[in-house]
């Protein structure tokens, strides 16, 4: 009887994973770049939801409601809080915000080194007035990741917040 072999030789099949596995390699930078860009967009509209919660917040407890900012063991936090200017600070991962005199924290966010992005500004400190929701002083976040893409969330004295790429990130206006 004649009897015809059906299948794959050793020879054939690593001859196929090696092939795909130079593929996988090749793409896996293109895949970090495209997740740490996704992770940059979703730290932005973040500090935008934030921003515009500290806002309303002001005026719904009427007192003024504050954003600090902090460099820590991270690559940066910072918090929501009540009361004076600097009475609230953040630093640590995983640690609530330290609070004195009458601050009181309202919610804290820190950015770890596995996020791969930081936070700077050029104001430590900001708040929004009860009374009219403006923001003293006004401010711009930048966030950048590792791939050199950075986003700016303006803060205008009338407290309005938007987004901007001063480098080209797609779906957001040129600052």
């Amino acid at each position: 009887t004649n009897r015809t072999s059906r299948g794959f030789s050793l020879i054939e099949s690593m001859t196929v994973m090696a092939v795909a596995g130079t593929l996988l390699g090749s793409a896996a930078p293109g895949f970090m770049a495209l997740q740490d860009g996704k992770r940059l967009q979703g730290a932005a509209a973040l500090v935008e939801t934030e921003l515009q919660y500290a806002r309303s917040l002001a005026v719904e407890r009427r007192e003024a409601v504050r954003f600090t900012f902090g460099v820590g063991t991270g690559s940066g936090c910072y918090v929501i809080h009540t009361g004076s200017p600097g009475s609230c600070r953040c630093s640590a991962p995983d640690q609530p915000a330290v609070c004195t005199g009458n601050g009181a924290a309202v919610r804290t966010v820190v950015f770890t080194p596995a996020d791969r992005l930081s936070i700077r500004t050029a104001s430590s400190t900001f708040g929004f007035d009860p009374g009219t929701g403006t923001v003293t002083p006004t401010a711009t976040l930048k966030l950048s990741n590792p791939n050199a893409q950075t986003l700016h969330v303006v803060v205008n004295i009338m407290g309005r917040v938007r987004a901007c790429s001063p480098n080209g990130v797609p779906g957001y206006r040129a600052c």
